[in-house]
Parts: structure tokens; C-alpha cells; sequence
């Protein structure tokens, strides 16, 4: 039985990023640049007002009266100019007139009502520069715009929207497929028989696969018969990674790993010294990873969290690590000790003004779902270690 953190120095050789691939600019949310990307254009393309108001030439004093030369609305073409002693009355995003070197604001303004259009300083001029969105301030063309290993997301889209870029080269996204084993398990639409319980692990692999921006294939329930077994598993490692749930313990019928074996799947380890979640098994496959996930469904959501989150995090090309994103809460109520694993325990975040606080919930074993449906995080502590009283200190990550 391996401490986590050297279950994971076992598994982080196996984790390079995939091969880049082509995606368009929208199917590519939550991925991660494969290369650089310059600028095809200055950012903003010219000179703009950054606000409602009206562009002067000079310095001009409160109580000054302009007649209005012109009007300026985002979209009109650049060249348009200023006559010297007039302001243009512009609008947020348009063009900067020729000889106009700032902008005061509509609120500091008063239009005067007459045959000339004028308009009434209530301020004095800002200052030259004021309120001008100068052409490049963001970025020029051929600068850099977005680095290799960027991820994309809603931000990043929309900056390569504004330059007009659609096809962009990305680090690959794993096919990831999920399959749950057990004669007691059935279809969630379906009555399970007496001793028979409904397949929970599904629909929580698909739902957080999604989290991560990636879509899981479901290959059903394989019952526990060593050729159906084997035919499902086989099917499933043609994937980049195969999450099975279930059949990984040591009872008569926990036949999985006799099954991994058989199919040329080289182990990684075999047990980590968690709780819940010891019975957990990571191995290659002749194509890419297996996670043999403990049948407990707490046990299932804690190895995710801690081992396959990441794993598949770093198949895209990000940095994760185990337990990397980990930050310190004020618990919010005591915290148990642990024995001789690393125990991991459901959590609340704290309340308004308490973003790094977190209630503990109790559960009753690696079965209690109820515990963990209300849970956003996941405390750590660390074997060993004696209980902590509300108001101490403890290391927490975000459940995905």
C-alpha cells in the first residue's frame, strides 16, 4: 500500500501531453494552446474615445462654449477631423478625430439650445490623453497575443475572436471511456432485485467529466463474468484512458484486475493509503491509461478527485499535480483525526465574507452519498494526525 503522493510519482511518467490537434476556435473551450499565437492586428485598430462625451483639441476652462463640428459613433470610418475652436460630440468606441488629443466626459458637458449646435464645458478640459483608447495599447500586429500551454477559456475565445482567428493548433483531448462492473448493479431506470443497488458511478464520471471539459463515453455495466468482463474491458482500453468502477478489492468476485492483466495492462499500483479509496488501481494499457476505481461510491469520488482530475489535466497540457491545488480553511466545526491513512473528508465552503472557511461533513462510510452531494470540497488529513477544533487550520481542494 503506497502513500498517495508516491502513487503518484508512479503515475506522473504516463501522464505527457497528447499529440496537438486542429480545432476551431469555438469547439475549443478548456483546451490548451499547442503554440504561440501573434497578433494579426493592433488592439485597439486605431485611436477611440474610451467613453460617451465630447473630443477637444485644448486645454479649455469651465463655463467654455464649443459649437459641436461634428458627431462620431463606434463604426465610422477613420479621417474625419477637428476644426480648431470646436469639439466633436463622439461616442464610446468611435474614431478619434484628427487633432483632437482628449475626451471629456457627456456628465461634465450641458448642450445649449440654439441655431448653432454648442455644447457647455461644466468642468475644465481633462488633461491631453484623457479618455483615449490609444491604436496597439493592447497589443500590435505580429506581437504576442496568446502563449503556448494557454487555456482556453471564454476570455481567451474571445480575444481570438476579435483578431478574426478560427483555426488554432491545441493540445489533444483524452477519449476517456467509463465502465461499470457488478452483478448487483442495474441501469438507474431500472428496479434493482433484492441485494441489487442502481449504478450511481455513471452518471457521476459523466457529469464530472463535463466539469472538465471533457465529454466520457459510457460502456454500460459489465456483470461479473470473466469473458463478458473482458470483452467490455477490452472495447474500453482502445480509449486514452478506461475509468472502470467496481471489482478492484480482494473478494472471490472482484475480478478486474485478473482482467487488466489478461489484456496486456501493466500495473502502476495497486492500493493507496487513503480512506476511503484504498482498493484503487492505475495501470498502462496498451494504448493509454486504466483506472480501476473502488465500488463504493464515496471511494469513487475521492480518487477521482485526487488521481484522475489531475491525470487527465495533465494529458492536456496543464501542470497538474496530486493534491497541487490545495489552500488552507478555517474549519468551521472539529475535524476528526486519522489512523494509519490519509483521510479524507466532505466539506462546505463558509459562508459570505467566509470564502476560506469550511463546515466538515460527517459521513458514515465510503457509502454515504448524501454526505458528499452537498460537498464543494475535500479536506485533507494527514495520518496520524490528531483531531482539530473549530477555528484551526486544515488543507483543502476543490471537489471537480
Amino acid at each position: 500500500m503506497l502513500a498517495p503522493e508516491e502513487a503518484w510519482s508512479r503515475l506522473e511518467p504516463w501522464l505527457p501531453p497528447l499529440p496537438a490537434v486542429r480545432s476551431s476556435r469555438r469547439a475549443a473551450l478548456g483546451a490548451r494552446l499547442a503554440e504561440p499565437i501573434a497578433a494579426r492586428g493592433d488592439l485597439p485598430p486605431m485611436d477611440v474615445s474610451a467613453l460617451d462625451g465630447y473630443a477637444l483639441a485644448t486645454d479649455a476652462p469651465a463655463g467654455t462654449t464649443l459649437p459641436v463640428a461634428l458627431t462620431l459613433a463606434a463604426g465610422d470610418a477613420p479621417g474625419a477631423a477637428l476644426p480648431p475652436g470646436t469639439a466633436a460630440r463622439i461616442m464610446t468606441g468611435a474614431p478619434l478625430p484628427a487633432g483632437a488629443d482628449r475626451v471629456i466626459a457627456v456628465e461634465a458637458t450641458e448642450r445649449v439650445a440654439g441655431a448653432v449646435d454648442q455644447v457647455l464645458l461644466l468642468a475644465a478640459g481633462p488633461a491631453a490623453g484623457a479618455a483615449i483608447r490609444r491604436r496597439g495599447e493592447v497589443v500590435t500586429r505580429g506581437g504576442p497575443l496568446l502563449e503556448a500551454g494557454t487555456r482556453l477559456g471564454p476570455a481567451a475565445l474571445a480575444l481570438l475572436a476579435s483578431q478574426g482567428i478560427d483555426q488554432i493548433l491545441v493540445v489533444g483531448t483524452p477519449r476517456v471511456a467509463v465502465l461499470a462492473t457488478g452483478d448487483e448493479v442495474v441501469a438507474p431506470d431500472r428496479e434493482p432485485p433484492p441485494g441489487g443497488l442502481r449504478d450511481s458511478h455513471t452518471d457521476f464520471l459523466l457529469a464530472a467529466g463535463r466539469r472538465l471539459g471533457i465529454e466520457f463515453e459510457s460502456l454500460g455495466i459489465a456483470p461479473d463474468d470473466p469473458e463478458r468482463l473482458e470483452r467490455a474491458v477490452a472495447r474500453g482500453l482502445e480509449a486514452d484512458v478506461l475509468i472502470t468502477t467496481g471489482g478492484v478489492s480482494a473478494g472471490d468476485f472482484d475480478l478486474a484486475e485478473p482482467v487488466f492483466a489478461r489484456l496486456g495492462c501493466q500495473p502502476l499500483f495497486d492500493a493507496v493509503a487513503i480512506q476511503p479509496g484504498k482498493p484503487m488501481v492505475a495501470a498502462r494499457g496498451p494504448r493509454g491509461l486504466l483506472f480501476g476505481l473502488p465500488g463504493n461510491p464515496t471511494s469513487a469520488m475521492v480518487t477521482f478527485a485526487l488521481f484522475v482530475a489531475p491525470a487527465l489535466e495533465r494529458l492536456r497540457g496543464g501542470d497538474a499535480r496530486f493534491w497541487g491545488d490545495a489552500f488552507e480553511v478555517e474549519l468551521a466545526a472539529a475535524l476528526p483525526g486519522a489512523k494509519d491513512r490519509d483521510r479524507f473528508v466532505p466539506a462546505r465552503r463558509g459562508g459570505p465574507g467566509a470564502a476560506r472557511s469550511a463546515l466538515p461533513l460527517a459521513a458514515r462510510g465510503s457509502h454515504d452519498l448524501v454526505a458528499f452531494a452537498g460537498a464543494e470540497l475535500l479536506l485533507r488529513v494527514p495520518a496520524g494526525a490528531p483531531p482539530r477544533a473549530r477555528g484551526q487550520l486544515a488543507e483543502a481542494i476543490a471537489l471537480p
